[in-house]
């Protein structure tokens, strides 16, 4: 086609096909592609998409595979803008034939990325639904009216060095380094969901007091509708850990909380909001942190006036012994732990598996699912009986927020009806996500999660 050919690489953090992608290494992929003999030229890009690329070498031809000619089949858009680059240059954009190869599924089905027992379930789930299965729930969620409700939670992350210990006391001493603060609780849940759908709104409650208010705006996402309640004399909650900066190990965690009950005014203010709003959604997802947004009169509103009712209740430390599933009986569809579940049925020992068909019988609730970390989950609900999904995360980053992230894409298929087995797996595949990044600094975005989806199952 041409004189000279120049081939652009994708950088590794673009790659966007999951945790364990790239399989190589932008660097070894260059040095492969100018060892062939047509290659001219190689060039890593370091930019998100081609257009500045092109821009650069404004080519007289930009050449792309057979698979990219039906542009509705690029869920990026990416390609109109890289043709549209092309033309300003003066170029224009060709297609190749021939036979097309994946390599997602050559790496998949040669190189053992994932576990072989992992593997091999997903390959066996993929003949049962295949991507374009889960793609369509996806796509069908888009038009999904979705409510979250919960806490407001500023996660800071201030990283030190750890310089000796003091020369007076039996005490570690640090020296800080920097800090940074992300958006999570429900905040976060709100972002991931907003990725995926259009119509999105969410009930927080924020603090009089170092409200965090304008760090918020800055944070959410603009398709999410803001009701804000406020809690006089108080913070919005912070969570702030001491994070040693090398070993990214968290040393010390310390709240700006105030947990006591809510007053009667404030609490009334919560019930007539969710009164409100809660018949109004498709789907209300309630995150419930235990740190007394939600009193028993708000938990009822929520279990009897929403339409489909998903539910993470947390145990962290800051409620230890004070919060339980079982102040949300007969929800549609509910997340935990499996330390959630130990802790409800105060069984320490025992088998988890039968602990979680307990809990789950004892809770009414249609479906439930415990999340187990590298374990993957234990998915219950009356058509499937109990069944394992495993986890297919790659590098673990940080398990903060990796939760949240579940039950927010997770909740998107359970409303639709989806297979128990498909909900697990696309909750564990939106955990793999989580846990790639640091805290909630990233939401899970609608285009990655869609091509990791894609990689899996291939």
């Amino acid at each position: 086609m041409g004189d000279v050919l120049v081939v652009t690489l994708t950088t590794d953090k673009f790659v966007n096909k999951g945790p364990h992608r790239p399989a190589f290494p932008e660097q070894l992929r260059a040095e492969m592609i100018a060892a062939l003999e047509c290659v001219d030229l190689v060039a890593v890009n370091p930019h998100a998409t081609a257009v500045e690329a092109i821009r650069l070498l404004r080519p007289d031809l930009y050449v792309k595979g057979p698979d990219y000619k039906d542009t509705a089949k690029d869920v990026t858009g990416k390609i109109l803008e890289e043709e549209a680059a092309v033309k300003e240059a003066g170029g224009r954009i060709a297609f190749t034939s021939g036979d097309t190869f994946s390599s997602t599924t050559l790496i998949n089905q040669h190189m053992g990325v994932l576990p072989p027992d992992v593997q091999a379930y997903l390959a066996d789930f993929a003949r049962r639904h295949p991507a374009t299965e889960i793609l369509d729930y996806l796509q069908k969620a888009r038009g999904l009216r979705v409510l979250l409700v919960g806490e407001p939670i500023i996660d800071e992350y201030v990283y030190c060095e750890a310089i000796g210990k003091s020369s007076k006391e039996p005490t570690m001493v640090l020296k800080q380094l920097s800090s940074e603060k992300f958006a999570g609780g429900i905040l976060a849940a709100a972002n991931h969901v907003a990725n995926f759908c259009d119509e999105v709104a969410c009930i927080t409650q924020l603090g009089t007091e170092n409200s965090h208010e304008a760090f918020i705006e800055g944070k959410l996402k603009p398709n999410v509708k803001r009701i804000y309640l406020h809690r006089k004399n108080s913070p919005t909650i912070v969570k702030r850990r001491l994070v040693e900066n090398y070993f990214f190990l968290k040393l010390m965690e310390v709240y700006e909380i105030n947990d006591a009950a809510l007053s009667p005014d404030e609490d009334e203010a919560v019930c007539q909001a969710l009164m409100e709003h809660v018949p109004k959604y498709d789907l209300v997802i309630v995150i419930d942190f235990g740190h007394s947004m939600l009193s028993e009169r708000a938990r009822k509103i929520l279990r009897e006036r929403a339409k489909f009712l998903a539910v993470n209740a947390q145990c962290n430390a800051g409620n230890l012994g004070h919060h339980a599933l079982s102040k949300y009986p007969a929800a549609d569809y509910m997340t935990a732990t499996e330390t959630e579940v130990r802790i409800e049925s105060r069984d320490r020992h025992g088998p988890v598996r039968g602990l979680v068909q307990e809990v789950y019988e004892k809770l009414g609730c249609k479906r439930l699912i415990v999340t187990r970390g590298k374990n993957g989950c234990i998915c219950c609900d009356p058509a499937a009986g109990v069944i394992d999904v495993p986890a297919v995360a790659g590098k673990v980053v940080d398990r903060i927020g990796a939760g949240d992230a579940f039950l927010s894409v997770s909740s998107l298929l359970a409303v639709q009806g989806a297979p128990l087995d498909v909900v697990g797996f696309t909750g564990n595949a939106a955990g793999a996500l989580a846990v790639a990044t640091v805290a909630n600094r990233d939401a899970i975005d609608r285009v990655s999660y869609r091509k990791q989806i894609e990689s899996l199952l291939k």
